[in-house]
């Protein structure tokens, strides 16, 4: 199979490097400016990840478009402008996989309803999610994700080209739900990261059952099935997302209330902004979320805050 990966970070170079050992042709698109693609082509690695000689490194998007599957892995509020870039191209007959997590903050909209805007009807979209890092992936550690899509043939087509003994692919059957939940697990990691900073990490066990419980709502609310929540999308990356090192969100919620910089990306950080507006517009209450947007675009005090979560009217579990 014939691939494109636009994105060369962190996470869409881990996907070219592993496409390129299930023995497609893969090819690593980013811009001529971008400064891993000139450390991939000067040295073939970005500190993380060595690519192998066969994955072509380009920075001529219509050249990258030219394959069948094009792969996305990008900052999220990113993406409408990549595929306003994309559309004079009239691609068609492809099939675009979203590899990020989020909501677009300006509309409120799933990424794949973002990228259907500007898609030939021959085409279709799909998404990759679940947990796992690049660190532990690179290293042989195994894990499972999800693949959905409205199109059975092309979620069909994608797992079985794309599974191995490092990735086992499940079946997505929820395109809402495995959304919401890959987009919000970002704001719990947050929320962990936050705890931990406080030394109160002893409450990430309740924050992960009730978190799960709140986005439920929220999926079911917007027509998901409300058990998507406590598959891979959400719930499944927990661990990795919660409580590993690894995680931007996780590790940016600690510096945050620690008062220390933290430059990389942590896409629950937007993401929150554009669940609260979907909260509203469902009439959803989303504790755990709100008192993460509140500290974080407000100014509210992040120990007084997040122990009044757990502090609420006495209420039944379930």
């Amino acid at each position: 199979m014939k691939i494109s990966v636009i994105g060369c970070g962190r996470w869409g170079s881990f996907i070219a490097w592993y496409l390129d050992r299930r023995e497609h042709e893969v090819t690593l698109y980013g811009r001529a400016s971008s400064s891993h693609l000139k450390r991939f082509r000067e040295e073939r690695t970005n500190g993380l990840i060595t690519l192998p000689e066969t994955v072509q490194l380009e920075s001529d998007l219509g050249k990258a478009l030219e394959s069948e599957v094009i792969i996305i892995s990008v900052n999220s509020q990113g993406l409408r402008a990549l595929m306003q870039e994309i559309e004079p191209f009239k691609v068609r007959n492809r099939t675009f996989v979203l590899c990020m997590k989020g909501m677009e903050i300006s509309t409120g909209k799933r990424l794949t309803e973002v990228v259907e805007e500007y898609m030939e009807d021959t085409s279709a979209v799909a998404v990759w999610l679940g947990p796992g890092h690049v660190q532990e992936f690179y290293r042989g550690i195994p894990n499972c994700m999800v693949i959905d899509s409205r199109d059975e043939k092309v979620k069909e087509r994608l797992i079985e080209s794309f599974s191995s003994d490092l990735i086992r692919f499940y079946y997505g059957n929820d395109l809402i739900g495995n959304e919401i939940g890959g987009a919000t697990k970002n704001i719990i990691g947050i929320a962990a990261g936050m705890l931990d900073g406080l030394g109160l990490s002893s409450l990430k066990g309740a924050l992960m059952s009730r978190g799960t419980r709140e986005i439920s709502r929220l999926i079911e609310a917007m027509g998901g099935n409300v058990l998507s929540a406590y598959g891979l999308c959400h719930l499944g990356d927990y661990e990795a997302t919660v409580f590993s090192q690894f995680s931007h969100n996780r590790k940016f919620g600690e510096s945050f209330v620690r008062g220390t910089e933290y430059t990389s990306l942590a896409e629950g950080y937007y993401t929150v902004e554009a669940i609260m507006k979907i909260s509203e517009e469902h009439h959803v209450d989303l504790p755990i979320c709100r008192a993460v947007y509140d500290v974080l675009f407000h100014g509210k005090d992040p120990k007084e805050t997040l122990n009044s979560l757990f502090v609420r009217s006495l209420k039944e579990e379930f």
